[in-house]
């Protein structure tokens, strides 16, 4: 075990890893201030023998804590055979050549976009909001429409969703600026007169063109699902997933890559040609977004996170105050377990430590750690690893 090391600010995300951009400091100054990537590459065999085979002695994952006051942007991640690419020929806006599967836990009530809506929810929407239908152009909302009336005709139901989605982000700036003040005007006319405005997702319009006057990525709502997640509640994003955080406070997975595809509701680089091209658009429901975690055996406590992907999972723990102790149980991979809840203490190499709300352990494969618990406030631990 080694003790706690700091974390890398960038605004509102805390990372905790050993990426390049935000390689995390250990903080006891005998081992010399050390990034983490440094000692462990002086320690290979602390990540575990499977995952120095599969992984070229790297710890694989990057784990975060964000809080989102401003809606993040309307994104997504490449697969390895795109970032690769990617990084070959625009190092400047893509740094790394691997993928980006990431994953969200709730810590509050958590909104973001996730995903295709269904085709018939785009639609309605299509039907109801005569400015985003003009913004799409009669030609592509009409072959939208039509794919609808038979749902088995799947390939023909995205490659019309893919031109109308295309349409939109690729529509002149003034086009859009144009169909969007008209829209924002209509709807702030009607919240003025108490009107119902959920027909056109209003309240979500409205704050979204105040953070950022007249950007795409306000029309991006009528396409894509709106997830609301409860505090445990998640939400996985595989490779080439439209998503956009919103608001709310969460801890973030990810495989080690800072690469992301932008294209709206954001001042960074965009890249719309590649966004477009990317996409799933595979259509489902929002309640599809939900991440169901399970039980882990022979710990009452915990409930695992295993997405499906090999670079990560992220293992929840709530130990009740009335346990005097809890054992970090040994896992055959290095893992970071970060303190969002309670008071504990535990015995490390270098003698003991405190350990509270923002505390990070790093944990060495096959490496057991146990907490002796304050009995004055329940446990919220988060243990970010790979289980292969």
């Amino acid at each position: 075990m080694l003790e706690f090391f700091s974390l890398r600010l960038f605004h509102h995300q805390l990372w905790m890893g050993t990426h390049p951009k935000g390689d995390a400091l250990i903080t006891d100054n005998r081992i010399n201030q050390k990034t983490l990537g440094q000692w462990i590459a002086a320690h290979p065999d602390c990540l575990g023998s499977k995952v120095r085979e599969d992984f070229q002695d790297q710890l694989p994952f990057l784990f975060k804590v964000l809080s989102v006051r401003l809606a993040l942007s309307i994104q997504a991640h490449p697969d390895k055979a795109l970032a690769k690419k990617l990084h070959a020929q625009f190092p400047q806006h893509y740094p790394d050549d691997n993928h980006k599967p990431e994953m969200a836990i709730a810590l509050t009530p958590f909104r973001g976009l996730c995903g295709f809506r269904p085709i018939s929810e785009i639609v309605g929407f299509l039907q109801g909001i005569p400015e985003f239908r003009a913004l799409i152009g009669q030609d592509a909302a009409q072959q939208l429409e039509d794919s609808a009336e038979d749902p088995s005709k799947e390939a023909e139901q995205r490659k019309a969703l893919q031109r109308c989605f295309t349409c939109m982000m690729q529509s002149g700036k003034k086009e859009f600026a144009e169909q969007l003040n008209l829209l924002v005007q209509r709807v702030t006319q009607q919240v003025q007169k108490a009107e119902d405005v959920s027909y056109c997702i209003g309240d979500l319009l409205l704050t979204l063109h105040s953070q950022f006057p007249g950007d795409i990525g306000c029309f991006a709502i009528y396409f894509l699902n709106v997830v609301n997640l409860q505090p445990g509640e998640a939400m996985y994003l595989g490779a080439n997933e439209p998503h956009a955080y919103l608001e709310g406070d969460c801890v973030e997975c990810m495989a080690c890559s800072d690469n992301t595809v932008r294209a709206g509701l954001t001042p960074k680089y965009i890249d719309v040609d590649t966004l477009c091209a990317m996409l799933t658009y595979i259509p489902a429901p929002a309640a599809d977004k939900l991440f169901i975690p399970s039980p882990v055996s022979g710990d009452c406590y915990a409930l695992l996170y295993n997405p499906p992907v090999p670079d990560f999972t992220v293992i929840k723990i709530e130990v009740p105050s009335s346990t005097s102790q809890y054992q970090v149980s040994p896992l055959d991979s290095a893992s970071i377990l970060l303190f969002i809840q309670g008071q504990a203490s535990t015995q490390g190499i270098h003698g003991g430590l405190s350990l509270h709300p923002g505390s990070v352990l790093f944990i060495s494969a096959n490496e057991s750690v146990t907490l002796t618990v304050e009995p004055s406030h329940n446990l919220l631990l988060f243990r970010a690893c790979c289980v292969l």
